[in-house]
């Protein structure tokens, strides 16, 4: 019970303690992205809920991830329950298996999957809540999406909403190992003011970005600022060994989305050697992990996210697990650090990249508070410092 987020008499392990001067149970009155510290307020205040006790290590500077419930249900086809229909209602009229995930259960690339989480909510009429895959999750090509109750959106629930979550779930390269407890995607709160609208906009100005990148670099090098932070995909002969890339094999065996370290990149990956005239062409519907030329900074009182699909940068999708934490890409002396892994799966044509090509955005976003810890600091970030790096499942 000492590690439990909702201890009251025994008080908090460092790891989840809230910053001094501020009750427990204090969500703050700031608008904004709310930071680690106000997440763990909301569980205290029962805002956020669990079946199993949360644990310390699902917060991370500025989300929560969630936990994977008992049971899976195998359905027909994608859906969304609709204004007027709850989840358990739809899977009554679709679902044709229902698995249990108590035991270590395998899900088949191109099925499709709905679980229940073990966290649900009770949502202030002020807060609202998006979603995003898992850094890790994302980079092992399983799509996976957040469903409410009565939603008519993926990846979105309302201010006031009070009940459970599913997760969407269709490995789409791999097959995967998944149990009771398994993390694939996370949540974010937004809390606005009341004279805000449902849907304000939260994101940075071009101009509030190019003034930040004045006095703070966001990127290595000069910023390309038009409609958010746009970043080029790297190609270049200066690539180590060569690799400007890998490619999903088609036919593999089963990854444990719990496992690190534990698989060999070439059972799994396809290695993309740089051509002479730094290019490459995307095969339709393979997926590539490809890493941005510029290296990037979130400062700590912003967080940022990937717009995952621009049409006027081409017909591919790019980054599927699109968030950034605050801190990400940090260095002592304030110097960007990390390069953006861009997940990029062509639709219906193949496509030709350069090198130096605009391949993605980031759009920025106010935190409401100063995190109080930030990405990379004792919170498992697997990816600070990264360059072109694959998931953390493979050596």
């Amino acid at each position: 019970m000492a590690n439990s987020l909702f201890a009251s008499s025994v008080g908090l392990p460092d790891a989840t303690t809230p910053t001094e001067g501020q009750p427990t149970g204090d969500i703050g009155n700031q608008v904004g992205l709310l930071p680690r510290q106000r997440i763990v307020a909301l569980t205290r205040r029962k805002i956020v809920l669990a079946k199993a006790e949360i644990e310390p290590n699902q917060l991370q500077p500025a989300s929560l991830d969630l936990r994977l419930g008992n049971k899976a249900y195998r359905v027909r086809a994608s859906f969304l329950p609709g204004r007027h229909k709850t989840v358990q209602e739809q899977l009554a009229h679709l679902s044709s298996d229902e698995i249990d995930l108590e035991d270590r259960t395998v899900l088949e690339k191109g099925s499709v999957y709905i679980v229940e989480l073990q966290e649900h909510l009770k949502l202030l009429p002020s807060i609202t809540v998006s979603a995003n895959p898992k850094s890790s999750t994302g980079r092992l090509d399983i799509f996976t999406r957040l469903i409410a109750d009565n939603s008519e959106i993926f990846d979105y629930v309302e201010a006031g909403y009070e009940g459970p979550l599913y997760a969407e779930i269709s490995p789409r390269t791999f097959p995967i190992r998944v149990r009771t407890g398994s993390r694939l995607n996370q949540i974010r709160f937004r809390r606005r003011n009341p004279s805000q609208h449902e849907y304000t906009e939260f994101r940075l100005s071009d101009k509030e970005l190019r003034e930040r990148h004045k006095t703070r670099a966001l990127v290595d090098g000069d910023a390309n600022i038009r409609n958010g932070l746009r970043l080029s995909v790297d190609l270049s002969p200066e690539v180590p060994d060569g690799i400007v890339g890998y490619r999903g094999q088609r036919h593999t065996d089963v990854i444990d989305v719990d496992a690190v370290a534990a698989y060999n990149t070439e059972d799994y990956w396809e290695p993309m050697k740089r051509r002479s005239g730094g290019e490459l062409i995307l095969d339709p519907n393979q997926f590539y992990v490809l890493a941005s030329k510029e290296k990037v900074h979130i400062p700590p009182d912003l967080a940022a996210e990937m717009v995952p699909i621009d049409h006027m940068m081409g017909e591919f999708r790019v980054h599927y697990a699109g968030f950034f934490d605050p801190g990400f890409g940090y260095t002592e002396h304030g110097h960007p650090g990390s390069r953006a892994v861009l997940e990029v799966r062509s639709h219906e044509v193949p496509v030709h990249l350069v090198d130096g090509q605009i391949i993605g955005r980031l759009v920025y976003e106010t935190v409401a508070e100063k995190p109080d810890k930030l990405y990379g600091q004792s919170l498992g970030s697997n990816y600070q410092g990264q360059g072109l790096k694959l998931s953390k499942h493979f050596r």
